[in-house]
């Protein structure tokens, strides 16, 4: 879920990419403006941890009641969940730049068709097409 906000939040900034006519799927332009995005959302994470990492130590205080004391480690807990979790979301978009750089980005891992820009632009980080994703989805609830 947190993923998801977090996705939501970095493409907002970005205007939806504007294919031109004839224009070939992922072209220099489309991996330049998937590169700035993911870059971004890349900078945006990274500074989110930072400010954990201060906000942490700044309040880390040795409580004399023991609920104060349990109150600050389970924050404390959910906050290094959260930044867990971020921290294979950059993994994720350090694998997507690395695609970029190799013009492998945009095309399903799965079954090699284009993923689509608008796709892309709502999860930079996909690595399959809806239709693969959907089929994972169903495969996983099956085994779940």
């Amino acid at each position: 879920m947190a993923e998801a906000n977090t996705t939501q939040a970095s493409t907002s900034e970005f205007e939806s990419y504007r294919q031109a006519p004839g224009e070939d799927y992922m072209s220099p332009e489309q991996e330049a403006h998937f590169r700035e995005i993911l870059l971004s959302w890349k900078q945006s994470l990274m500074e989110e941890v930072d400010r954990t990492v201060h906000h942490m130590q700044d309040e880390a205080t040795n409580f004399p009641d023991p609920n104060d004391r349990a109150t600050q480690e389970s924050e404390f807990s959910l906050e290094l969940r959260t930044r867990d979790r971020e921290r294979k979301l950059i993994k994720k978009i350090d694998e997507a730049l690395g695609r970029i750089d190799d013009h492998d980005y945009g095309y399903c891992e799965a079954c090699g068709v284009e993923i689509g820009i608008r796709r892309l632009e709502a999860r930079p980080t996909a690595t399959l097409c809806i239709d693969c994703k959907t089929l994972d989805e169903i495969r996983e609830r099956q085994r779940g």
